[in-house]
């Protein structure tokens, strides 16, 4: 038997198709079902945990609820804190202008070098999780918005105000690809929604407070101690994440189990030579037959058993214990490394790390994926609008807002944002659960996709409202009511678009959202600069009327979705594997 790639033998089989998972078997192949499931491990309401735990005590999957939510929570307040930073900027334009003469024109251009930085700045970090782990990833971008804090806070010159905002955006490129991939590290599927609910709500706080917070700190403290506040927060998080957070990427495919449709007696064995044998001893114990591979294979990896261990290599690999031939617990010093390599790292990981970013270019093949980014990177989008037309018009009469009066309306918007992101993550969770069982348990991505019909109305209907309303001097209350629905599209559209394509494409988590971020940043960048241009050419109302179209035009795709979402799925198929077999290939 050969170990070469981590793709399970079904995933050749004619009827897979990518994301189709039955929650009641484990099978990701609707036609086929296990007959005989002992050895799945299930929650406590008999679905079948996604992926399947390991016995290690390393696996993440395995971790007490204290270790998870702890790392879980610095990823939460990491994603929040790198989006406030990344639009507070706004709160100081006033104070610049005033004091240096730095024009909004070039205040306006640091927005679109911070969007293009983010999104670039994904797609170059990318294979670094992979190759060296998670960690490794989150340093360097706390490190780099501290260095683009500290710049902004000593800004004296317009190329200062905008070259410091490429090392703020850059900060935030893991927050936008990688965070969700630790969050599948730490939780099983049937979770995902919930976990996705409270990273679309700290991106939501980070995003609508920021400017709220930063237009406090101007006005009591100086429009600098934005930038010194933002730094002192950033390199405290840097300290707690160097001695504190713990290392998540594991590589779960040393330790896969592959159960065979066919088994009725609790023996379960495969055909294909790429798997492992999983077998049920007399004690009910699963024990797992492996074959320990030589150093002159490069491409195989070694596995290690509780029956049979290998050479010190492996041994320090798995961490096994020789005297009681079990696997330890890794210690705190290692759990906390700043690099984690992978077991597949050649040398430095160079050459693998250039291969991997041409490779990644390969997901734009997937219609889902850009579908995704185009959701997500038009609510970004929104936002440059409606943050300009609070600037624009809120301060002058018959409005006469203050600073802190305009601010105030974000909140509005994230109250809304709050409701979205519950609506598409914890109430979806169990709504596709329910699906699936009155469908026989069969899961398929696009379930979550009826919860957008809300926002279908709700989203285009709060553009108008905001818009015109504001234009045409209507009732606070519709205008703030309309914040409030467009803060809804905001965090269920984000919710939903990235959810599905998880689910669609589990595989290649870090892939999609990298791709999905870069589509995303890329087309808010381009339209920070369009942003007033238009808004001045055809007037408030005329402008948010034609927002609310693309706006529904774009969500009303889910209707083709629903009917031919599974149909882009199968025909993806041979991309699909493809590309997890380059990836293995590479390794």
């Amino acid at each position: 038997m050969a170990i070469e790639t981590s793709i399970p033998s079904e995933y050749y089989d004619d009827n897979y198709i990518p994301g189709t998972t039955n929650i009641l078997t484990g099978q990701q192949n609707e036609l086929n079902s296990i007959t005989s499931t002992k050895s799945i491990k299930r929650d406590k309401n008999g679905l079948v945990l996604i992926p399947q735990p390991t016995d290690s005590p390393n696996d993440p999957l395995n971790w007490s609820n204290v270790r998870k939510y702890w790392n879980y929570f610095l990823l939460i307040f990491y994603t929040a804190l790198t989006a406030a930073t990344s639009n507070d900027a706004g709160a100081t334009q006033d104070s610049l202008n005033e004091r240096y003469g730095i024009s909004y024109d070039a205040m306006n251009t640091g927005a679109g070098v911070l969007f293009a930085s983010i999104g670039v700045a994904a797609y170059l970090l990318s294979p670094a999780p992979d190759l060296y782990g998670r960690k490794i990833a989150y340093l360097l971008c706390l490190l780099v918005g501290l260095v683009g804090c500290i710049w902004f806070a000593v800004s004296r010159r317009t190329s200062d105000t905008i070259w410091s905002q490429l090392f703020v955006g850059s900060s935030e490129a893991a927050a936008e690809s990688l965070v969700l991939l630790s969050i599948t590290d730490l939780f099983f599927q049937n979770q995902l929604g919930f976990h996705m609910f409270l990273y679309i709500f700290s991106t939501s706080v980070g995003t609508f407070l920021g400017p709220l917070i930063a237009g406090y700190i101007a006005h009591y403290q100086s429009f600098r101690w934005v930038g010194w506040w933002g730094a002192i927060i950033c390199g405290a998080t840097l300290v707690i994440f160097i001695f504190f957070y713990e290392e998540t990427s594991f590589e779960r495919y040393l330790y896969a189990k592959v159960y065979d449709s066919t088994s009725i007696d609790g023996d379960y064995d495969v055909t294909n030579d790429k798997d492992i044998i999983v077998k049920e001893d007399d004690d009910k114990k699963s024990t797992i037959d492996t074959k320990i591979y030589n150093e002159a294979e490069p491409h195989q990896h070694p596995v290690s058993s509780n029956r049979e261990l290998a050479d010190i290599k492996t041994n320090e690999m798995f961490n096994i214990d020789p005297e009681t031939k079990e696997e330890k617990p890794r210690p705190y010093y290692k759990s906390i490394a700043l690099i984690t390599p992978a077991s597949f790292l050649v040398g430095t990981g160079f050459k693998q790390y250039l291969k991997r970013l041409w490779l990644y270019l390969k997901v734009f093949r997937f219609e889902i994926v850009v579908w995704s980014g185009l959701m997500w990177g038009f609510q970004d989008v929104l936002l440059s609008f409606y943050l300009t037309t609070e600037e624009t018009i809120f301060y002058d009469p018959p409005y006469n807002y203050s600073d802190f009066g305009v601010a105030n309306l974000n909140i509005a918007t994230l109250v809304g944002s709050i409701i979205g992101c519950f609506l598409a993550g914890y109430v979806s969770d169990y709504y596709v659960s329910w699906i699936a069982k009155r469908n026989g348990g069969l899961y398929e991505p696009e379930y979550r996709l009826y919860l957008l019909f809300i926002t279908l109305i709700l989203s285009p209907a709060g553009l108008i409202m905001f818009g015109v309303g504001s234009d045409k001097q209507w009732s606070p209350v519709c205008i703030y009511a309309g914040l409030a629905f467009v803060g809804f599209g905001f965090g269920s559209v984000g919710e939903l678009a990235l959810s599905y394509t998880v689910d669609c494409y589990p595989e290649i988590t870090i892939i999609s959202m990298v791709i999905v971020a870069l589509i995303n940043n890329l087309l808010a960048c381009v339209f920070t600069f369009v942003c007033s241009l238009w808004l001045d050419a055809s007037g408030t109302t005329n402008t948010y009327i034609a927002l609310a179209v693309i706006e529904f035009a774009l969500i009303a795709l889910i209707i083709p979705l629903i009917y031919y979402g599974k149909r882009i799925r199968q025909k993806s198929k041979k991309n699909y594997i493809e590309l997890i077999e380059l990836l293995n290939g590479l390794k």
